[in-house]
């Protein structure tokens, strides 16, 4: 017992206070006293101390990592997403002297089945920012540096044609569901986007929606016609305030599945995204476009959610090369 109760101590004094409290789940004030001697180590405290020695550090800047996330304004599901993914990374590595060999050989253990290849390319982007990360705060050596990404197979996801989302709004009895299933189709709002929107964010001349974006960044969704209608016919039912919504994002999310069940045809916010893309797609608007309609970091994210987007489409917007002056 003496031998846990130095290393808890040794634990302690070496471990910030916001570190200790994000790690134990008790508070800061407990914490600070048992750092200043106020307090004695509890059997609680002891009993978590020791079971993190063995992997204290790695535990410690994953901690700081998920927290920088945090205070850069990612979403729940993100902080989530990175969670899982960089603990068993950082259980079964000695990733602060990992090479690329150890990292490749990591990644290639996940099976090659088809959720395989996406849990594997999901890993990699996840190992490859925490390493950048490292990089650029503490100066750790980057093994991931000319690292290509695994290669991963190309599933088609689903997305919803216009028949699909009439169905849906036609589905719902109230107002307020059939402008949120109308905004996410013509806005490609995320979730947590469209749950937060504020009377004073919609610019009605505009058709446009002030948000925030990935990172917090500033950013503008648009919406159209049928939204504007839905829009204006719920601000009048419901006469907010501030937040347009009488239902946050946990609540919708709720109102999505009990309502893909009833239509049996899917409807959860990350299909109304890709549904935006393929419809603008198959009006003939470029990847580009979209994606700054879309607020898409990169033209690649663009074309995963168009990839359905198949030659008979394209052939309807063709005209022969030698044909344009005639």
């Amino acid at each position: 017992m003496l031998g846990k109760q130095a290393l808890a101590i040794e634990t302690v004094n070496r471990t910030s206070v916001t570190t200790l409290a994000g790690l134990t789940n008790l508070s800061k004030s407990y914490i600070s006293q048992v750092k200043q001697g106020k307090k004695a180590i509890s059997p609680k405290l002891l009993d978590i101390l020791v079971d993190l020695l063995p992997q204290k550090k790695e535990t410690d800047y994953l901690f700081i990592f998920l927290q920088s996330r945090k205070s850069m304004g990612v979403s729940r599901s993100t902080l989530d997403f990175y969670k899982y993914m960089l603990n068993g990374f950082v259980v079964q590595t000695n990733y602060l002297k990992a090479s690329k060999h150890t990292i490749e050989k990591y990644l290639y253990s996940i099976p090659a089945n088809h959720n395989g290849l996406a849990t594997r390319h999901a890993n990699y982007r996840a190992i490859k920012t925490f390493y950048r990360w490292l990089d650029a705060e503490y100066g750790f050596n980057n093994p991931m540096k000319g690292m290509s990404a695994p290669i991963l197979g190309k599933p088609i996801m689903p997305a919803l044609d216009e028949t699909q989302v009439k169905i849906l709004i036609d589905a719902v009895d109230n107002i307020r569901d059939k402008t949120i299933i109308a905004l996410f189709v013509e806005s490609g709002l995320r979730l947590s986007e469209l749950a937060n929107i504020k009377l004073g964010d919609i610019n009605w001349t505009g058709h446009c929606i002030q948000t925030l974006g990935k990172g917090r960044k500033a950013a503008f969704a648009p919406f159209g016609k049928t939204s504007a209608e839905y829009l204006k016919q719920w601000i009048n039912e419901y006469q907010p305030m501030d937040n347009i919504w009488d239902i946050n994002a946990h609540g919708i999310a709720t109102m999505l599945r009990r309502l893909e069940a009833k239509a049996g045809i899917t409807c959860n916010p990350h299909t109304f995204r890709r549904t935006f893309a393929m419809l603008l797609r198959k009006a003939g608007i470029d990847t580009m476009t979209i994606k700054e309609l879309g607020r898409w970091e990169s033209i690649e994210m663009v074309q995963r959610y168009t990839r359905s987007f198949s030659f008979q489409d394209s052939m309807k917007f063709y005209k022969s090369p030698l044909s344009f002056n005639h």
